[in-house]
């Protein structure tokens, strides 16, 4: 109907998107779907806010420069998109054939050429490294490593979550290999004190022994393998949509990581037991005396303990988080075993007299094997500790950073808002029915100089670092610390009136800038001069504006600014940004929704992904569960047998059992709920930023898990047990 609108041309070629898939509804306000092809000669495809301000219908004949395209369906989607989330103009879609029939491209006309690229990640790793050296003037990479940092923060998260659970899996493995391998030990006493008598020496024992535990090592790190190719198929099919559908083939370095991680868990924590097994005394054939422990094993504990350390702060990637995560577990170890030695100590001096025979033998049975209490305290406490973490973090933590980019968060940015028209915009708001704006000022400025040294792209070789300095800054001044805000040196100016300055803190880092540097802005040919007081990190997932840059009041506002602000635009209501434009035309409104519901779709796929990683811990856990209550499994035979030939009832063994084990998974869930809280806090405070307040009722839930499973686990183990005769079980201790 003759109206015009100033629109971003986009022209593509077939093949794109190389990456993801474009999202087209059929007309305004219709459901949109998934389009495996690209716009066909002739044809255009506006997004929506360029349907909405021209109410173009399906069909509707455009005019492109020279060129009359008819309106295809309404574009939502570009997967590409958020590279560059602050295009300014509405979009259009068009084949890229189409572009010399436009006669758009003329001599001043702004262009941007990219190309992408994709492929197997040597091939792409290599023609980044070619191509960076070809860059010319104006020309960059663009990738995930340099990508706008709320898509980065977000994928740096994930990765942080998923390196938790292999974290807590090597924890856990670490913890099922040191049990098995202690009954091992304790199975194999006898035969390796025969073997001495016969000649056997020590090195002989420890090659056969340690031969066996490295083979089942090596083959259970082979199946391990296979699994986790297995897996990452069903995890591409979670991550549809997100990930290109045929990832390049899997090659040998994660299957040797996993040999590795596999043998050492194995070295670390079954070698120190064997050191012990090939030791052991001839005397033991006549005599059953054994040594507890020896220096050398104690020094091969110690040996392990730092090889796993290595491992695990290897296996995240970052020392924070590794740090945490063994700091974590080492004090709860030691919590754990001096715990346990105090309820045993109370069950010394209390002497309970009721409660039956059962729970009278139960408890003190604890006592009889005062180091099998320790250890099954300790290993059972660390295993329920690290499933409670997972509920944490695939729970709280994970909801908690699902919840920072909400769905009503922030989709619509609004730039150069004039002074004067602030109150008429917050009317307008008001009218609109929609929350009042928090208007933002802003001022563009250079910088030119740090210290009183002029700088300029020359003076950085990294290349993010030229394009910064090669433009200019969106300053601002507030003597109000931003919501989400954290500051990680120095002091916020607050109210304070002057020159102070709070830099971002990755930004400080691009331009090597510390605190007390001196800054020069150019501010429209005038100058402008602060000191750095502080630095921050932002909180990139809020959507929110933030700033690079914040002053404190005085000097700035002395300076020509206009205002930001972003607002939540509901989808009913998308009209209204048109009519906001029509009201102030001045104005530019900046569309996010479609990377907002990209971000939040992500989340929700990687929040799958990250589920089914923290399962095959949970898998671990049980697998720790296991190996604990097996590991007395031989006294505990032993001792039922006696009891059944002095005449004890299956009722009562049924309750000494029972008392047992639920005193200890009581123990053990009570320390293993306050040590995930804790751990938990540390995690989502030190390493993903969150905010996380431990629960006590994860302490009630821990000590009713723990009751329950060791319980269950510890009866099912010993109903085969209470089953078999008394007389071969005596024989065959003797």
């Amino acid at each position: 109907g003759g109206a015009a609108q100033l629109a971003d041309i986009k022209a593509v070629s077939e093949g794109y998107p190389l990456r993801g898939n474009l999202r087209v509804a059929p007309r305004l306000n219709s459901p949109d779907a998934l389009v495996t092809r690209v716009p066909q000669q002739g044809e255009a495809w506006p997004d929506e806010r360029l349907a909405t301000a021209l109410n173009l219908q399906p069909g509707a004949a455009l005019e492109l420069g020279n060129l009359q395209p008819q309106a295809g369906p309404v574009l939502t989607l570009e997967p590409d998109r958020g590279m560059n989330v602050f295009a300014l103009a509405p979009r259009l879609l068009i084949n890229l054939a189409d572009v010399p029939k436009t006669g758009l491209i003329q001599p001043g006309s702004r262009v941007v050429y990219r190309l992408h690229v994709a492929g197997e990640r040597a091939d792409v790793v290599a023609f980044e490294t070619w191509a960076t050296e070809q860059l010319g003037r104006g020309e960059k990479i663009e990738s995930l490593d340099n990508a706008r940092p709320e898509v980065r923060s977000m994928i740096e998260r994930a990765q942080r979550f998923l390196r938790l659970a292999a974290l807590l899996a090597v924890v856990l493995a670490g913890v099922a290999v040191a049990l098995a391998a202690e009954r091992y030990l304790r199975r194999h006493l006898d035969g390796c004190a025969v073997m001495r008598c016969m000649g056997a020496s020590e090195a002989q024992l420890l090659a056969i022994h340690g031969g066996e535990f490295m083979l089942f090592g090596l083959l259970a790190t082979l199946a391990g393998g296979a699994l986790g190719f297995a897996v990452q198929e069903l995890m591409i099919a979670m991550l549809a949509g997100l990930l290109f559908p045929h990832l390049p083939a899997p090659s040998m370095l994660p299957w040797l990581h996993g040999l590795l991680v596999g043998l050492v868990l194995v070295a670390g924590f079954a070698l120190p037991p064997l050191m012990r097994l090939k030791s052991v005394p001839t005397i033991r054939v006549l005599r059953r005396e054994y040594d507890e422990a020896s220096a050398s094993s104690f020094a091969a504990y110690a040996t392990g303990a730092l090889a796993l350390s290595g491992l695990m702060i290897w296996i995240a990637g970052e020392w924070r988080l590794g740090l945490v995560v063994i700091a974590g577990f080492a004090a709860a170890l030691g919590i754990y075993v001096l715990a346990a030695q105090g309820l045993l100590l109370v069950i010394g001096l209390l002497r309970p007299a009721g409660g039956g025979y059962g729970w009278r033998h139960g408890l003190a049975n604890l006592r009889r094997h005062h180091r099998a209490t320790l250890i099954q305290s300790a290993a059972l406490g660390l295993g329920l500790t690290a499933l409670l973490l997972l509920t944490v973090a695939r729970g709280d933590l994970l909801d908690n950073w699902r919840n920072k980019s909400p769905a009503d968060g922030p989709n619509r940015f609004v730039i150069n808002i004039q002074p004067e028209q602030r109150a008429a915009i917050i009317d307008f708001f008001h009218t609109q029915q929609l929350p009042t704006p928090l208007l933002e000022p802003m001022v563009r400025g250079r910088l030119v100089a740090v210290n009183d040294k002029k700088i300029g792209p020359e003076t950085f070789a990294d290349e993010r670092a030229q394009r910064l300095v090669d433009r200019e800054f969106n300053l601002s001044w507030s003597d109000q610390l931003p919501s989400g805000n954290i500051v990680t040196g120095g002091a916020f100016h607050g109210e304070k009136a002057g020159t102070e300055l709070s830099v971002e803190q990755g930004l400080a880092e691009t331009l090597n800038l510390k605190l007390n540097d001196k800054l020069s802005y150019d501010i429209a040919g005038r100058r402008f001069e602060g000191m750095v007081t502080s630095l921050r990190k932002l909180d990139w997932d809020s959507m929110r504006v933030n700033f690079f840059v914040l002053a404190a009041n005085g000097e700035l506002e002395k300076f020509p600014a206009s205002y930001i602000t972003s607002f939540h635009l509901p989808h009913e209501k998308r009209g209204v940004a048109v009519e906001l434009v029509r009201a102030f035309p001045n104005l530019t409104l900046v569309d996010v929704e479609a990377l907002v519901a990209q971000v939040q779709a992500t989340l929700d796929q990687i929040s799958q992904a990250v589920q089914l990683v923290f399962g095959f811990a949970v898998l671990a856990g049980i697998a720790v569960l296991y190996a604990a209550l097996q590991a007395s499994g031989d006294e505990r035979r032993h001792e039922l047998a006696v009891l059944r030939a002095l005449g004890a009832q299956q009722r009562q063994l049924n309750r000494a059992l029972f008392a047992e084990f639920a005193t200890l998974g009581a123990l053990a869930g009570l320390l293993a709920g306050v040590g995930a809280s804790l751990i938990g806090w540390s995690l989502a405070r030190f390493v993903f930023r969150l905010d996380y307040l431990p629960n006590p009722t994860l302490w009630v839930i821990g000590m009713a898990v723990g009751v329950v499973l060791v319980s269950v686990a510890g009866w099912l183990g010993a109903a085969g047990i209470l089953r078999q005769p008394a007389l071969p079980t005596l024989r065959a201790a003797s």
